[in-house]
């Protein structure tokens, strides 16, 4: 059930209504029953992978903090009798326990995910090896069917699993109310990936109708819409002419079908973060928000935190941080200092565990080698940044560039949207060697006019439909300018007269409306997340 469907708008109108009827003390069970109803409707086989990963988590959380009950009671009835040895032994032992469970659930929930995810990737690439090397012993291939957000959804539970094992969060005792967490249909498709300590709470508590919160929140989604609609959608269809298996464009062509494919999936991606915040605003929950603008950013990793930040932050906690902490790294630092000098070995522990983090979120995206080379492109663009870091800035100092004027912000910020650009392309193709032919045909760009001659009318746009394009892109630029400098857009807009405030809501509908996807007669495309 697609958030850009028919279906869903009734759906969400009839779990809207019943929600603000009942009383406040069950609204989260409407809530949860909207959740599985939403659910089963994307396929009722899913429904037991998400109950699995529910039931696991949910146990594992109880057993964990049950352990360090026992183990705190226990150590405060002996603690006077116990020596300083016998109190490390102690404590050693129930860390162990807790260990163990946090990795039975964490293997048995991430096994599946591979499994399910990774399982042909796997099947098909050990084939590969053992052909090139002559051996005729093949693997089954592996054809899975993937449940529907397993990616979020996992990566959700276990975090809140983790965060129980840290002692940052209590454990949720109502199962009900943890499911309810774990499925929040809003972002249980395509994220934001969530924190208990954030969502959790907002999701029990009772909630009254706020006209004002409801308009805000539908605002959020037809701005979430416009994105879609009007931009994403749009441009997937100059994006597809371009990379089209049969095509045969080169040059600047591929530029701008680069170009086109890094924008769609900026407004397909942040458009279905908006409606799901806005879907959640209107119910009274607020959702982390995941964009911050990130083709403004001037470098690489500034980007990374500005593009999809729940997933970033959740490898920052879960994976960067203790393997960086780690006593194996702490001691790769040490010996790196002996061996490389104390510059190159003091930075091992972070510029190591970073290649590992974009190695994973790069798999993270899809089952192909174009992914893992992705993450590494972007692995090696930070690491290399924080290597040569302090030589470019002297460098620049020497050369007397000024760093802090708009005109070095400015080449900033389009280097680092082009080099996003690039990586873009990597992904591109189908397989790994089909983008490597299509970065190869970015040469020779040697025909610019196609810029101008109207060439670009045969990419399956017409003039108008041109125009549609040039000016949303144009309104989303200024919108994020403008939000880039502070300003607030929704609330801003709040503060004028009641006609200019309708003026502008109205005419934001009727352009959704009219000149989306229904205005001409093509159908629009699911969000591209989804599949991940």
């Amino acid at each position: 059930m697609s958030f850009i469907s028919g279906q869903f708008f009734l759906f969400f109108l009839a779990a809207c209504t019943v929600y603000f009827l009942v009383p406040k003390k069950v609204q989260w069970m409407v809530l949860l029953a909207a959740n599985y109803i939403f659910y089963l409707c994307a396929g009722p086989s899913y429904v037991g992978y998400i109950l699995f990963t529910t039931l696991t988590t949910y146990l594992g959380g109880l057993l964990i903090d049950r352990i360090e009950g026992r183990y705190t009671a226990a150590f405060a009835s002996r603690k006077g009798s116990l020596s300083a040895e016998e109190k490390k032994a102690w404590k050693r032992r129930h860390t162990r326990r807790k260990r163990w469970v946090l990795a039975a659930v964490l293997v048995a929930n991430f096994g599946i995910l591979v499994l399910m995810k990774y399982g042909s990737f796997f099947s098909e690439s050990l084939n590969a090896l053992l052909a090139a090397w002559g051996i005729g012993a093949r693997l089954p291939s592996v054809q899975l069917l993937l449940p529907l957000g397993i990616s979020f959804y996992t990566f959700q539970a276990t975090g809140y699993l983790i965060d129980v094992y840290r002692k940052k969060v209590r454990p949720q005792g109502n199962l009900a109310k943890y499911a309810l967490f774990v499925s929040f249909f809003p972002q249980v498709v395509q994220g934001p990936i969530s924190r208990f300590d954030q969502l959790g709470h907002q999701l029990t508590q009772p909630h009254a109708f706020d006209l004002e919160r409801v308009q805000l929140g539908a605002q959020l989604m037809l701005w979430g819409f416009f994105k879609k609609l009007l931009i994403a959608d749009r441009v997937a269809i100059i994006a597809n002419a371009i990379f089209a298996p049969e095509a045969s464009y080169t040059g600047v062509y591929i530029l701008v079908g680069a170009v086109a494919y890094t924008l769609q999936i900026y407004a397909d991606f942040s458009g279905g973060m908006d409606i799901a915040r806005g879907i959640a605003q209107i119910l009274g929950i607020e959702l982390t928000l995941n964009f911050q603008r990130p083709y403004f950013a001037k470098t690489v990793p500034e980007f990374w935190r500005r593009w999809h930040i729940t997933l970033g932050a959740w490898f920052r906690d879960y994976v960067f941080y203790p393997l960086s902490l780690s006593k194996f790294f702490t001691s790769v630092g040490k010996k790196g200092r002996k061996w490389l000098g104390n510059d190159v070995g003091k930075l091992l522990p972070v510029v190591i565990p970073q290649f590992i983090v974009f190695f994973l979120i790069g798999v993270w995206h899809g089952a192909s080698w174009k992914y893992v080379i992705f993450g590494f492109y972007h692995g090696i663009l930070i690491v290399g940044g924080i290597l040569l870091g302090p030589s470019l800035q002297r460098l620049a100092a020497r050369c007397h560039i000024r760093t802090q004027c708009f005109s070095y912000r400015l080449f900033q910020v389009l280097r680092t949207f082009s080099i996003v650009v690039f990586g873009r392309l990597i992904t591109r193709g189908g397989r790994f060697m089909d983008s490597v032919a299509l970065i190869a045909s970015l040469a020779p760009l040697n025909n610019w006019g196609i810029l101008v001659n109207g060439d670009l009318l045969h990419l399956g746009l017409s003039a108008q439909e041109w125009g549609v394009l040039l000016l949303s892109v144009l309104v989303l630029f200024v919108v994020s300018f403008l939000q880039e400098r502070g300003v607030a857009i929704r609330q801003t807009i709040a503060r004028q007269n009641l006609w200019f405030r309708w003026a502008i809501y109205l005419g934001g509908l009727f352009a959704v409306l009219i000149f989306g996807v229904y205005g001409f007669g093509y159908n629009a495309s699911d969000f591209i997340y989804r599949g991940f």
